[in-house]
């Protein structure tokens, strides 16, 4: 079964626009819920010790102010399985809100004040006298550099580094070498929106809750766990995500102190949290690299050893594939990767676009290029004789890989051979010109997922899935897919997500949502093509009445002969002659793993930037940036683009503003806020372009699709890195980078 009616690779405008830009979309907090009462977070201002007293009489003397949840009062009903993991918890024991005393990290939730009203429960938690007894604490990488050690189970899709040959053996023989550090320091994820939850109690006892979550099923499953509750007890919904970027993977404690009150207090719930609790859980980790590379005369990789230190907390072992990348991207036969963790004060670091790789390949790339310059060649070339055409640390090759051909298209492009080897060698009045290039390697992943379809006698078809939307342009891509699949116009689709009322569906993160809902979609569409297939050909005087599945196409709303298309009939006949108000399907898809063994599987990318640093003052102005994709058959070239363009943001942010300061002495980030912790803005950006290299993959999924979620925002923070140092001849090696560090 085939269809012509073409909606897969069209640059589609977003199904859901309308309703985001008219105020349509609701958010989590934004849900209008009968009997509704307000929650505020009360936060730790010390980041060790205990809580010796909580003095809530005046504030519930307040009149409004219905209760103070704390570790001293937190009822039966909330009970805890410490064998407990969400679907993307590292190894140890999960923060618990409100457990016991003990406080385990700066702005940790100590307290809940519910009220009528929003304003008097943040009036009272401002009140509300708390005692500590603090203890010293350690928030500080740089004092654990002797302290770490290698992880244990990690968390899920965490792979210990692969080590081949002799990498000091390799490195001894090389003409040319370097070995220098890397470093940046915690990033937050900063979503517009901020978390929140609106739980609506039912008169039976049932809850309906309404999440900031990037996994419905997650959020569920984790309720149901910690509160004892069956799945009919507790729905949980997200229509709409204003960011995640990873913050959402994981239930975070607003889920849990929302669903406590109104279970406790047979009541609607909603909890918003401030800005600055934004800064209170997950981040990408403080992470410290050293890096040694060496080439022979012609400059071929002869060994390299990478080894990370990142920051993890007391309770949970967070690690990321940090340096696995460097095994991968280049050939290189001795290769000698090393990853340690340690333990601080702090909350678990947690998935942020790319994590490991932004982390891992930022120190590659810049490493990369230095080592060019010892070598004397060109980043560019120096990148193509080091080119891997099968994955070393899987034994395996790629299932497609067109990097070469984006190497070529982007240099074509950016204009890369006019570019002069030395730095400083490029001016336009006082500012120093100088040209990056910087690459990136993402898993092009896969996961189980199912979907629902179902058409009406009007020819109106819906299919639902639990996937997630935080703006990547899920309900978009999945209305093509499905669409396509039974040949009708867009606007006779209706895609809906994220309600676990729906077919289960991944987390959505990895990239991975795509390949994965998109798969269940396309087959939940084919399901249900066989079903009216199977009705058309019991219509009298049917010309499909001989006709198998593989032999029809669905086309402009009908069914037709491939190789006859005269002999058709039309989807609305078939369900209005059947007597059929509705017909549905569902189907579910998984990976395959014999080709998950056979083959590696991934996305890769090129960036290329061109940055222009005043002499005297050390502003750097990214004039241009170049971003060369290839990732598979591309759904939607409007929404692809815009994944990449924020993606390109997100680099230069990380390049040059984007850092959370902690205060040692307290144990606190100090820059909590929209104000101090920089992002760019509209000024910031200048001229951005995205390119995608043409790639047909038939191992990695059934519609051929890698993602491009997170590949976009590799290699942009390295070239700009790299452009600064030919502009200037500094060699920075922390980021962001700030003027100071130029001047």
């Amino acid at each position: 079964m085939s269809s012509t009616t073409n909606h897969i690779g069209k640059a589609t405008s977003r199904v859901d626009g309308s309703a985001k830009v008219t105020g349509a979309a609701k958010y989590a907090a934004e849900f209008n819920v009968p009997d509704l009462v307000y929650g505020y977070v009360v936060s730790s201002p010390i980041a060790k010790g205990k809580i010796t007293k909580i003095h809530a009489d005046k504030v519930l003397a307040l009149p409004g102010v219905i209760h103070v949840f704390s570790h001293e009062n937190v009822p039966s009903l909330a009970w805890f399985d410490r064998n407990y993991k969400d679907d993307v918890a590292p190894g140890g024991s999960p923060f618990r809100p409100l457990h016991d005393a003990e406080v385990k990290f700066s702005m940790q939730p100590v307290a809940l004040v519910v009220a009528d009203t929003f304003e008097l429960a943040r009036y009272a938690a401002s009140i509300l006298e708390i005692e500590y007894a603090e203890t010293k604490h350690e928030t500080d990488i740089e004092q654990k550099r002797d302290d770490g050690h290698e992880p244990g189970r990690g968390k899920t899709g965490y792979q210990p580094p692969v080590r081949r040959g002799n990498a000091n053996d390799g490195l001894s023989k090389a003409e040319h070498r370097i070995r220098e550090e890397y470093i940046h320091g915690a990033q937050h994820h900063n979503p517009m929106e901020m978390f929140g939850a609106t739980v609506h109690y039912h008169p039976d006892g049932k809850l309906t809750i309404y999440d900031k979550t990037q996994g419905v099923y997650n959020c569920q499953q984790y309720v149901t766990k910690v509160f004892g509750l069956s799945k009919d007890q507790a729905r949980v919904v997200n229509l709409f995500m204003g960011g995640g970027f990873g913050a959402g993977l994981r239930p975070q404690y607003e889920l849990f102190l929302s669903v406590l009150a109104a279970l406790e207090l047979k009541r609607s719930v909603r909890l918003s949290l401030t800005r600055q609790q934004m800064f209170s859980f997950g981040h990408r980790p403080h992470t410290l690299q050293t890096l040694e590379l060496g080439t022979g005369p012609d400059g071929a990789l002869l060994g390299l050893k990478h080894y990370a230190l990142h920051e993890t907390s007391r309770f949970e072992e967070y690690t990321e594939n940090v340096v696995n990348w460097s095994g991968m991207l280049y050939q290189c036969p001795d290769v000698h990767l090393s990853y340690q963790v340690a333990p601080l004060d702090v909350y678990t670091p947690l998935d942020m676009r790319a994590p490991g790789a932004a982390t891992g390949s930022f120190a590659l790339e810049v490493a990369m290029d230095e080592m060019a310059y010892e070598a004397g060649l060109d980043p560019l070339e120096f990148r193509r004789r080091n080119y891997a055409d099968h994955d070393q640390n899987k034994k395996a090759p790629f299932s497609s890989k067109k990097l070469r051909e984006a190497y070529d298209e982007g240099a074509r492009r950016f204009g890369w051979d006019q570019r002069p080897m030395a730095p400083r060698s490029m001016r336009e009045g006082n500012m120093l010109v100088g040209w990056g290039v910087a690459g990136g390697v993402w898993d092009a992943s896969m996961q189980k997922a199912a979907a629902k379809a179902s058409i009406t006698a009007d020819g109106r078809l819906t299919v639902a899935s639990a996937a997630g939307e935080n703006g990547t342009g899920t309900y978009t891509i999945m209305t093509q897919i499905a669409a396509e699949t039974l040949g009708l116009p867009l606007e006779a689709v209706t895609f809906r997500l994220g309600d676990t009322n729906q077919p289960e569906a991944p987390v959505q993160g990895g990239s991975w949502t795509a390949a994965s809902v998109g798969t269940a979609v396309k087959n939940a569409c084919e399901a249900l093509g066989e079903k009216l297939l199977k009705l058309a050909k019991k219509m009298t005087d049917s010309p499909l009445k001989d006709a198998a599945f593989d032999d029809v196409e669905f086309v402009n709303g009908q069914i037709r002969l491939r190789l006859a298309p005269e002999q058709s009939v039309v989807l609305r006949d078939v369900l209005q002659t059947s007597g059929e108000r509705e017909i549905a399907a569902e189907s579910s898809a998984m990976p395959n793993p014999v080709n998950m063994q056979q083959f590696s599987m991934h996305s890769h990318n090129v960036v290329f930037v061109e940055v222009k640093v005043d002499e005297e003052l050390g502003t750097v102005h990214v004039s241009r940036v170049l971003n060369v994709v290839a990732a598979g058959r591309i759904l939607n070239q409007k929404t692809a683009r815009s994944q990449v363009l924020g993606s390109i943001v997100w680099g230069l942010s990380m390049a040059l503003m984007e850092e959370t300061v902690m205060d040692h002495r307290f144990g606190r980030y100090m820059n909590h806020n929209y104000a101090e912790y920089h992002v760019p803005v509209n000024a910031d950006i200048r001229n951005l372009e995205v390119v995608f290299v043409e790639e047909e993959d038939p191992h990695v999924n059934p519609l051929g699709v890698k993602g491009i979620g997170e590949v976009g925002l590799l290699g942009v923070a390295a070239a700009v890195t790299n452009a600064v140092y030919h502009a200037t001849g500094k060699r920075i090696r922390q980021l962001p980078i700030y003027l100071d560090k130029l001047l």
